[in-house]
């Protein structure tokens, strides 16, 4: 589980193969790092549009135990159609042409001044990851947050309880994402991730309505996400962060039952990550080193999170599964019941 983007298709991939001269990939590479969601996630074409329906399997046919001269029950499976919308970000990025023209580098001043508008859409869009719902906002995509978040329905299984009530409340996630699991989308037709277009020089106004010139970039990010098969997310919900900062939230607890929810464990289709905010991560590598005496009698390192090399980076794992630090998971979510 630790070498990951040797199979799978990433964005940086997908961005290589369809824009050759490397400036969009530069841009997307540039993401990952203010994105990590994006090092993991798998983008998929929508197959009607900006919409993207999908067959889950709700239910599995029965066999019978059979006898001579006697017949075979039918049965059958049951599905359920599932239809995902895709929404757009935008950002406009204007750089006064006269600065352009003093500058050594134009096309590095440009990219400056469009890296806040870039860190700004990654922020956007990993919080609606989490907690966007096209029910408040249909303008937007439907997160994980509004579909793990009852633990009633099938769905609810994959829901660890950590015993929170406040209202500095985290969760903890274990996503695994392939074509099958849970993947992003992007609208029949275009390209996944963000879209760079320059708009060239531009005639705008000042707030005193004077008119002056700019080089003007417009980034645009459709994206969607689809869950295809809930087994494989799994939610770690109600964690009280200032008792997990106190040290007295068993959170390996935790983790071990969401990591077993997780079908993705047994069955290796996809790859696997664990989401988590700065708070937990810290508690995660506080509690998860250190030493304990074993039933011989002997001291051993107690490592429940290891450090690993994942594509040529330190990634710190639990199980062989990369760790990321997302800071658009809140330490103010609703209590999930």
């Amino acid at each position: 589980m630790a070498v990951l983007g040797n199979t799978y298709l990433d964005l940086i991939d997908l961005y290589r193969r369809q824009d050759p001269d490397g400036t969009i990939a530069d841009i997307i590479e540039m993401q990952a790092q203010l994105n990590p969601i994006l090092d993991d996630a798998v983008a998929v074409e929508c197959n009607s549009g900006t919409k993207h329906s999908t067959t889950i399997r709700t239910g599995l046919p029965t066999s019978t135990w059979g006898q001579l001269y006697e017949g075979i029950a039918q049965s059958k499976s049951t599905t359920q159609q599932v239809e995902d919308t895709t929404g757009f970000n935008e950002a406009l990025s204007q750089v006064d042409t006269r600065l352009l023209k003093l500058a050594k580098n134009p096309g590095a001043v440009r990219l400056s001044e469009a890296t806040p508008f870039l860190e700004s859409m990654n922020q956007t869009i990993s919080s609606a990851m989490f907690y966007e719902d096209t029910a408040t906002n249909p303008k937007a995509f439907k997160g994980l947050g509004a579909r793990f978040n009852s633990t009633t329905g099938q769905s609810g299984k994959q829901i660890v309880l950590a015993g929170g009530s406040g209202s500095d409340n985290t969760s903890i996630w274990f996503v695994t994402w392939g074509d099958n699991q849970t993947h992003l989308l992007y609208p029949e037709g275009s390209q996944a991730g963000l879209s760079r277009e320059d708009k060239g020089e531009q005639r705008v106004t000042d707030d005193n309505s004077n008119p002056y010139y700019v080089e003007e970039e417009l980034f645009r990010w459709h994206i969607g996400l689809t869950v295809r098969d809930w087994r494989y997310v799994s939610r770690v919900a109600n964690i009280d962060v200032s008792d997990l900062n106190a040290g007295s939230v068993d959170i390996y607890k935790f983790m071990r039952q969401a990591y077993y929810a997780n079908r993705g464990r047994r069955v290796k289709q996809g790859k696997m990550a664990i989401y988590c905010n700065s708070d937990v991560m810290q508690a995660l590598d506080a509690s998860g080193t250190g030493s304990v005496t074993n039933s011989s009698g002997h001291t051993v390192d107690k490592l429940q999170t290891r450090p690993m090399e994942i594509q040529g980076k330190e990634v710190l794992t639990y199980r062989g599964i990369p760790i990321r630090e997302v800071d658009a998971i809140l330490n103010t979510e609703a209590i999930v019941a």
